[in-house]
């Protein structure tokens, strides 16, 4: 049986020229800017040319383009390989915002003719803005007659948990008596109160690994915030300040991000570091995505095996 899996992710500009219309196809997704499209679109284009000089700094810090790509099909070629020969899987990158598009991914899945298809969204917690945008994406393209599960979330798949654990812990090797930041990208609180169940799953996943933390200190919090709206929190950066206001090293988890982007390469290692630093903190640590961490690759193989059964029995 042909199997085809498909790992969506948000994407990121590959170039600083690409860094525009990376942000003017994020702003003209409905799921982030819910105004009719000729509103949406003209105003979309308004704030990428407002926001790219900034966003030109960001990556221009990180080599002019994001490394998300790469590490994306690290993990498609490691979820084949943990797959096995039980069937012929294919995994396919599928990016909202920049390339590999949508379009471009059912047209390469068209010709593999699948006999399944999974969608499984890089987003371990599930939100309107993120997963539920990447399907409503692919089945408005794809219109392929093949049966079609799709993964909705797993925040506390025992995989994820065992790779998060392991690596929070080599943190706190570094500085055992640390406070453990669990950093999540946020939302705009109005999104939550729409019934978004993202900061509830985060909160699941925080509280699943630290059951196995022997009782360190902890807190969730939320990063990234921009634009005008109040969003969820605390913020990270009112966490760390508070750490140091408390005497505590800080050991950071990003537990909403499975690979490394401007958003923990630059924001948590480079803001965030040099924050801690002026508020004090005595030692700062950023625990790294979990990316193609045996375990956590084992547990997205264990959730397409269960997909497929699902579609088969």
């Amino acid at each position: 049986m042909k199997i085809a899996i498909i790992l969506f992710n948000l994407g990121g500009p590959d170039s600083l020229e690409a860094v525009q219309p990376f942000l003017r196809n994020l702003f003209s997704d409905p799921a982030i800017i819910g105004l009719p499209a000729w509103l949406r679109l003209p105003l979309a284009a308004f704030i990428a040319r407002r926001r790219t000089p900034k966003a030109l700094g960001i990556y221009e810090q990180i080599g002019g383009g994001s490394p998300i790509l790469g590490q994306t099909e690290a993990q498609a070629r490691a979820l084949e390989e943990a797959l096995g020969g039980e069937h012929e899987w294919r995994g396919y990158v599928c990016m909202r915002y920049w390339h590999p598009m949508t379009e471009r991914v059912v047209q390469s899945v068209r010709r593999f003719a699948p006999d399944r298809i999974v969608l499984l969204p890089l987003y371990p917690q599930y939100s309107t803005t993120t997963t539920a945008s990447s399907f409503a994406a692919w089945r408005k393209a794809a219109k392929l007659e093949v049966p079609t599960v799709e993964i909705e979330s797993y925040p506390t798949e025992p995989g994820f948990i065992r790779a998060s654990i392991e690596m929070v812990k080599q943190g706190l090797t570094e500085v055992p008596d640390a406070r453990v930041l669990f950093s999540a990208h946020g939302l705009p609180e109005k999104v939550i109160k729409r019934g978004d169940p993202y900061q509830r799953q985060v909160e699941e996943t925080a509280a699943a690994i630290a059951e196995h933390l022997d009782g360190v200190d902890w807190s969730v919090c939320y990063q990234s915030r921009v634009g005008p709206l109040k969003w969820i929190g605390p913020s990270t950066e009112s966490e760390i300040r508070r750490a140091a206001s408390d005497g505590k090293s800080v050991v950071l988890y990003p537990l909403s991000f499975v690979s490394e982007h401007s958003e923990t390469l630059v924001e948590l290692d480079i803001d965030y570091r040099h924050l801690a630093e002026r508020a004090g903190v005595t030692r700062y640590v950023r625990v790294p995505a979990v990316g193609t961490h045996p375990q956590f690759i084992h547990g997205l193989a264990n959730l397409v095996r269960a997909a497929l059964w699902s579609t088969t029995s």
